[in-house]
């Protein structure tokens, strides 16, 4: 793999959260993508179930201090930083009390207060792109990691796509076997346009609970590539990914050299 730039957004990364099938490559795999050569730069959420004292995470004045407007009502975003050893990657925590200070147990917020999962999942995605932006750091591929990141694709897409820090980035989407129980609220459509995400966009969605399937299918469509991590995802969504002759890396039985397949799949976009 030529040496690339790679934007890793994740919703967990071990040893700050549990571990899961997420969570583990959520490290291995930049680990291994900056061991080749390239530079990566990998975002996840603060949930209040992170020691911060314990994972010394510190917060970084110069890029805090925005509001993200979700609604019409304002939320501070805080930016916070730890280093991962001994790769020694940095890892960029996405803050706000209003969605992820929640919790103090082992649970996420995602499952304690699944409630504001939409607006959860607009503040992380937002966060990102706006930090990065303020990082002057230009990303040649952006990976998604859990369905936290899930609306990524739709807004670089149609909300970042004139700007320069994202000009020319290729968006690749990785499937888990990570479905949700309970359903975004059925206002996003309305919560995205807010945004500037234009209506057509969103009228697969409008006025409508959004379970995992939809909301994996949004993400899919406005990929450049999807990556196939869990062996158990649902045949829905292969199906579609089919339909719209999306590049695919499908699930690796013999997942040895994943790392070396994943470098060449981002290579081919």
């Amino acid at each position: 793999m030529k040496a690339s730039k790679v934007l890793f957004i994740s919703q967990e990364i071990v040893p700050f959260t549990e571990s899961s099938e997420i969570a583990e490559n959520s490290k291995n795999l930049p680990q291994a993508i900056q061991e080749r050569g390239n530079e990566i730069r990998l975002f996840m959420p603060k949930w209040g179930s992170i020691n911060e004292r314990r994972n010394q995470l510190h917060e970084v004045q110069r890029l805090s201090g925005m509001n993200i407007i979700i609604d019409d009502t304002d939320h501070p975003l805080i930016i916070k930083v730890a280093t991962l050893q001994p790769s020694r990657m940095q890892v960029y925590f996405i803050y706000n009390d209003d969605y992820f200070t929640h919790n103090v147990t082992k649970d996420l917020e995602t499952n304690t207060s699944p409630e504001d999962n939409d607006e959860r999942s607009i503040f992380f995605i937002r966060g990102v792109m706006e930090t990065v932006k303020k990082l002057r750091w230009e990303p040649n591929v952006i990976h998604c990691n859990g369905w936290i990141s899930a609306l990524t694709p739709l807004y670089l897409k149609h909300m970042y796509n004139e700007d320069p820090i994202y000009n020319g980035a290729k968006i690749v989407y990785s499937l888990y076997d990570d479905a949700f129980p309970v359903p975004f609220d059925a206002r996003l459509a309305e919560k995205l346009k807010q945004d500037g995400i234009i209506p057509e966009d969103v009228a697969a969605i409008e006025g409508k609970e959004v379970d995992h399937t939809t909301l994996t299918k949004l993400a899919v469509a406005n990929s450049h590539g999807v990556i196939q991590y869990s062996p158990n995802v649902n045949p829905e969504i292969i199906e579609y990914i089919k339909e719209l002759s999306i590049p695919f890396l499908p699930y690796q039985e013999d997942n040895s050299n994943y790392i070396e397949r994943y470098a060449e799949f981002y290579k081919s976009l």
